[in-house]
């Protein structure tokens, strides 16, 4: 099948084609400042290189029309007309309760996203514009919601609530959900199958680390806690993001400094994190420069940036009575290869070992990191979530038939 995957964003729509059969991506690329006059398309050609199409669109229908009208081209394209494209696989951000795994959209899965708006307000909204795009231009193609709270509804309620007055949940819905959930589905299971674990019994703690970052225990294939909560603000030192924080931290400054909800808001989710206590970027590539030129911000921040990785990762070894594999993923896991390093340098009490020549050398690629003698395997995953929900999206529409 040839399946389209669409991430839809507030000003933005990512996508990728492809093709289940073999797994390979056919065409991707992204629509970025949607709304603005200096609006673009920017696309991998056929031959692999990149380019950029200037355009000024000014909403989301717009932007999946100039994608299909992209990939049908008949210089840049890979398809000849719509009609290939055999389903559409959507990543929905929230899906609260009410999902705990993929579906095919129809209206009453629309009303039940749209549901879920005031747990997503940036997020959801956009998703089911990307969702009525495609409804208007392509009526007929069958479409698939893939939620990135979904994987982690198998979280026990010990592990999923808060201690505020139980009524917040009951009334509200306000509990962990966790996020990245398609992440850490696709990276788990391909680390079952890359290192050899038993599916049955196995404890793996899954980092996906980058701009954005949550960490998962995953044990027999299932997620029993993960850093992101509520909302994706709880948890790790992110880019911009402030992650674990006082509550009371936060009432302090609004009271002291007569703060908004949307100041407030902006600050713990623009503002903080690397970011926030580096002052100069959330850009880990610019910060460990920073750091070896002596900048001691940029060092601060490094150090609590990687603390925040070595207490989940702790924390979730005792949950789950041990940990079998550590799997690092996202931007970060992937290729910067000094967190990685600094992160499992303290786990040696839990049997992790790394092999520094071979981390040195590990860029983006499936690698065995940890030494022969360590205790605990020690790997990077590539993620690939849109692989993951175009597989999805080929399961539910295969039924169809």
């Amino acid at each position: 099948m040839k399946i389209l995957v669409l991430n839809c964003g507030s000003s933005s729509v990512k996508y990728k084609l492809i093709d289940t059969t073999t797994s390979n991506t056919m065409a991707e690329g992204g629509v970025e400042k949607i709304g603005l006059e200096d609006g673009f398309l920017k696309y991998k050609k056929p031959d692999g290189s990149k380019a950029q199409l200037p355009l000024g669109l000014t909403d989301h229908q717009g932007a999946v029309k100039a994608i299909l009208n992209m990939l049908t081209d008949p210089m840049e394209g890979c398809i000849k007309s719509f009609e290939e494209i055999d389903a559409v696989g959507h990543r929905v951000v929230h899906g609260a309760e009410k999902f705990s795994k993929s579906v095919l959209i129809n209206d009453e899965v629309i009303n039940q996203v749209k549901d879920c708006y005031d747990l997503a307000p940036l997020h959801n909204p956009a998703n089911i514009t990307g969702i009525e795009a495609i409804t208007a231009l392509m009526p007929d193609v069958p479409q698939v919601g893939v939620f990135d709270t979904a994987f982690h509804q198998t979280m026990e309620p010990k592990a999923y609530m808060y201690a505020l007055p139980y009524r917040f949940y009951r009334e509200d819905g306000v509990r962990r959900y966790g996020f990245h959930g398609t992440s850490h589905r696709y990276v788990s299971a391909r680390a079952i199958e890359f290192l050899g674990l038993d599916p049955e019994n196995s404890r793996i703690i899954t980092c996906h680390i980058g701009n954005g970052g949550s960490i998962a225990a995953v044990k027999n294939g299932k997620s029993v806690d993960t850093s992101m909560g509520l909302t994706p603000t709880e948890g790790l030192m992110m880019g911009t993001r402030v992650g674990d924080v006082d509550p009371g931290a936060l009432t302090f400054l609004m009271n002291k400094h007569h703060l908004t909800v949307d100041q407030l808001q902006t600050i713990i989710n623009k503002e903080s994190g690397v970011a926030g206590v580096s002052g100069l970027s959330n850009d880990m590539r610019e910060i460990e420069q920073a750091v070896k030129d002596g900048n001691e911000r940029a060092k601060l921040a490094l150090d609590m940036y990687e603390l925040r990785i070595i207490k989940y990762i702790g924390a979730y070894a005792a949950e789950m009575g041990g940990v079998d594999a550590i799997v690092f993923t996202g931007g970060v896991g992937e290729n910067q290869v000094g967190v990685r390093e600094n992160v499992c340098a303290p786990l040696g009490f839990i049997g992790v070992e790394i092999d520094k020549e071979i981390n040195d050398r590990t860029r983006g690629t499936e690698t065995v990191i940890s030494t022969p003698a360590s205790k605990v395997k020690v790997a990077v995953i590539p993620t690939d979530e849109e692989l993951m929900i175009a597989r999805d999206t080929e399961d539910i529409v295969s039924n169809l038939k």
